[in-house]
């Protein structure tokens, strides 16, 4: 009876987590404006890039820290096929297949010279290769004016499904749905459909041959595991998720300039990937959240603390801001090295060691 009652209880409480999450962008617009939705939309958008990230770091454990140039390609193949710049109008639901392999063979050409690469040197190769595609995509404005140079493109189409678009809203009678809202709905369907696919790739014989190579590719080699190509798979699975998540952000910003995708927004990624918890996905989703919100919250916060503590601004919010952030990162990798909600096999190995 009492294990009755536990299920009971635990039932309810994620339907009415489920119930909390579908209407999130109603009470948040209501309780803290409209700016908050979009952060939601944010906090999505990076749960699909993590989940991706997550892939080449947590499970094979390749260190990259240009994953960020994915993100630039999705993002740049959405704005030039669906926007005035070259006068073209494509479908969103047509591009977005289309990006996600681009970014995937983007992927494999980046994995491939870096096969024989470990660690540090193999994080210095990525963080390169970010910093050219970022580069090309500065200076490919003449002598043909491909991305338009550092001005980037504007005047970018949002979804649509037919003729309709999400600037439109959509009016249900009882509730009328603006765009960051709508947006809101298809962020989550894909982060669900990303998180559906990371968990069954974690527990196939892929999954299980990246987390060989993670633990020794040696031995892993010894097995008759193929390493060269899981790893060429593991960046290009990772990659397809992050040109997703570029033509999301493409649409829904409706502007892209190279100033987006740079080095700091790779940190960042990573950065949701190690909090949270490598290799464990509520623990990447948890990471990709806290990292989109707690920026924000300390902007809400910092400025009008000093105000009353001080009675004027004594350190600007942005540096501030930053500080503080750097060191709860600090903090957290100190006393919590496996991330703040790391899988049962990390946390037990860390147990032991």
């Amino acid at each position: 009876m009492k294990i009755n009652v536990m299920a009971l209880a635990q039932g309810r409480a994620r339907w009415f987590l489920l119930g909390l999450l579908l209407t999130a962008p109603f009470w948040t617009g209501a309780l803290l404006g409209p700016y908050w939705v979009r952060i939601l939309d944010y906090c999505l958008l990076y749960a699909i890039l993590a989940l991706g990230l997550n892939i080449v770091v947590g499970y094979a454990g390749l260190l990259d820290l240009g994953f960020i140039a994915f993100y630039a390609v999705g993002a740049y193949v959405f704005a030039l096929l669906a926007s005035p710049h070259w006068d073209l109008h494509w479908s969103p639901w047509l591009i977005l297949p289309i990006a996600a392999a681009i970014a995937a063979v983007v992927g494999a050409i980046l994995g491939a010279p870096t096969l024989r690469l470990r660690g540090d040197y193999l994080a210095i190769v990525t963080l390169g290769f970010g910093e050219i595609v970022r580069l090309f995509i500065n200076n490919l404005d003449r002598p043909i004016n491909i991305t338009n140079g550092p001005q980037g493109i504007s005047g970018i189409d949002t979804l649509s499904v037919g003729g309709w678009s999400f600037d439109q809203g959509l009016n249900l009678g009882v509730v009328n749905l603006v765009s960051a809202q709508l947006y809101f709905y298809v962020l989550l369907a894909l982060v669900i459909v990303a998180v559906v696919a990371c968990r069954r790739l974690e527990n196939s014989r892929i999954g299980r041959a990246w987390v060989a190579i993670r633990e020794d590719e040696v031995a892993a080699t010894a097995m008759g595991i193929n390493t060269r190509n899981m790893k060429l798979l593991a960046f290009a699975m990772g990659a397809s998720f992050g040109g997703v998540g570029g033509v999301l952000f493409a649409s829904f910003q409706g502007f892209v300039s190279p100033e987006s995708f740079t080095l700091m927004e790779s940190i960042m990624v990573l950065c949701m990937v190690v909090l949270g918890g490598m290799g464990h996905i509520p623990g990447v989703l948890l990471g990709a959240f806290l990292l989109t919100i707690t920026p924000e919250i300390l902007r809400e916060v910092i400025s009008p603390l000093q105000q009353q503590l001080f009675g004027h601004q004594v350190v600007d919010p942005e540096n501030l801001r930053m500080l503080l952030f750097g060191l709860s990162m600090i903090l957290v990798m100190l006393y919590r090295p496996g991330g703040l909600w790391p899988s049962a096999r990390r946390a037990q190995e860390l147990k032991h060691d």
